[in-house]
């Protein structure tokens, strides 16, 4: 079963990182125009390859731009599942070129720093600049990890880590022009070979990042994980649940593959995914199709309850009315053995209504799989249901062993609606308080 999340939801979410990148853009365009021209008029190199850093900066929150611009297009027949992933394939190449362009910055900073330093006038344009660089990208990280986090776009959440590598950069600028200006050697080719390997490190982490996410690897294990419990806690679902995540562009698809037990009716099965499915976006917001498969868990352990007169073992022998038995056996069933896990006592006894109801509330907290009775209330049974219990007919004076043999020989009867309603039971109840 395939479920796709609201798409004007996830429209709007991707128009909100289209706005956010195309301002971030902007803004770095006119950072590394501004730094560009004012060390070339002021014979700054370093502020120059600041300006070579923010260039970077600028190609990769575009690419975030542009792809999700594509994600953002309407699914089609030739792209059903969408464009998603135009986002990560745009970060990949850009990330490309963004490696080259530090490459190009390193032959500059080895040349810078084995040259003497220059005698310079007091650098107050360059550092005024500086200081605006270090306020303006502080403003745009701060915004793109904001929206990043609310619509979980990876590539905004990786520019705004790279927009605060900005503000340091841009304060150690700060620090290079004040020391270029004290003519201390090396300071200037040391600080844009720093520049260069921060560029490299961008392009490369991108490059990586993407790659690996073309290759639908799974970034985020303990989501997996926590979506695991989410869905091992429904009941009705056997064993342990297997979930597997690929992201493409903001966005989580999610497959999931539950067990139940090999007697499940098709609509239960199908019911179960949908609460699963139910649990897994609850627990991932950010998820843009849930596949879930269910599967039959063979050799498994299966918990039944019988109610009983006594307390005998095996042996013990079926009482006539599932609410009003004194005592309830609890089984353990394997396909070759049986295993009388515990007996309770039926502590509803002394209270004059809706007997029934109390016992299950109290039984299903055990998550059982298989009740034997000869009755069972109209209340009882619909809640029984809708927690996935298969209720079969026993014959009243059967011992449990009989029962057991019973079911798995295939002689017992499922009931499929209650053996009384409401009113018989009402009037039952007044009898016995007679």
């Amino acid at each position: 079963m395939t479920v796709t999340a609201n798409e004007h939801k996830n429209r709007n979410a991707l128009q909100r990182g289209q706005r956010v990148a195309l301002a971030a853009s902007l803004a770095t365009l006119l950072l590394a125009v501004l730094k560009a021209l004012v060390g070339w008029y002021s014979q700054a190199p370093v502020l120059v390859a600041d300006a070579f850093h923010s260039g970077a900066d600028l190609l990769a929150i575009f690419a975030s731009y542009f792809g999700l611009w594509l994600a953002g297009k309407s699914k089609s027949d030739r792209f059903p599942y969408g464009l998603y992933k135009a986002e990560t394939l745009v970060t990949l190449l850009v990330g490309g070129l963004i490696v080259w362009a530090g490459v190009e910055l390193l032959g500059e900073s080895w040349h810078k720093l084995w040259a003497p330093a220059e005698v310079v006038n007091f650098p107050l344009l360059p550092l005024l600049t500086s200081a605006l660089s270090v306020v303006a990208s502080l403003f745009i990280a701060l915004k793109e990890r904001q929206v990043g986090l609310a619509i979980n776009s990876q590539s905004l959440l990786a520019n705004a880590g790279e927009s605060f590598l900005d503000v340091i950069t841009s304060t150690v600028v700060l620090a290079g022009l004040l020391l270029g200006y004290w003519r201390l050697p090396y300071v200037e080719g040391a600080i844009i070979l720093l520049i260069a390997l921060l560029v490299i490190k961008l392009g490369g982490s991108s490059c990586w990042t993407a790659f690996l996410l073309l290759l639908d690897a799974n970034l985020d294990p303990q989501l997996s994980r926590d979506l695991e419990r989410q869905v091992d806690a429904i009941y009705g679902v056997k064993g342990e649940s297997e979930v597997r995540l690929r992201q493409a562009g903001p966005f989580h698809m999610v497959e999931c593959v539950i067990f139940t037990h090999p007697a499940l009716p098709l609509y239960r099965a199908h019911e179960l995914a949908d609460r699963a499915e139910q649990a897994i976006a609850a627990h991932c917001p950010h998820v843009e199709s849930v596949f879930v498969h269910v599967e039959p868990l063979r050799d498994e352990l299966r918990l039944a309850i019988v109610p009983v007169a006594e307390i005998n073992g095996l042996q013990s022998r079926v009482y006539g009315h599932f609410g009003r038995a004194p005592y309830f056996m609890l089984l353990q069933l394997s396909d070759q053995d049986v295993e009388v896990v515990d007996f309770y006592f039926n502590e509803f006894l002394d209270q004059p209504k809706f007997i029934g109801l109390k016992v299950i509330k109290a039984v299903v907290a055990y998550r059982i799989d298989l009740l034997f009775t000869p009755r069972i209330g109209e209340i009882s049974f619909y809640m029984l249901r809708d927690n996935f219990v298969d209720i079969y007919a026993a014959a009243e004076g059967q011992t449990a062993q009989q029962v057991i043999d019973g079911f798995r020989a295939g002689d017992l009867q499922l009931i499929t609606e209650p053996t009384h309603s409401i009113d018989q039971s009402l009037v039952e109840t007044q009898d016995h308080s007679d």
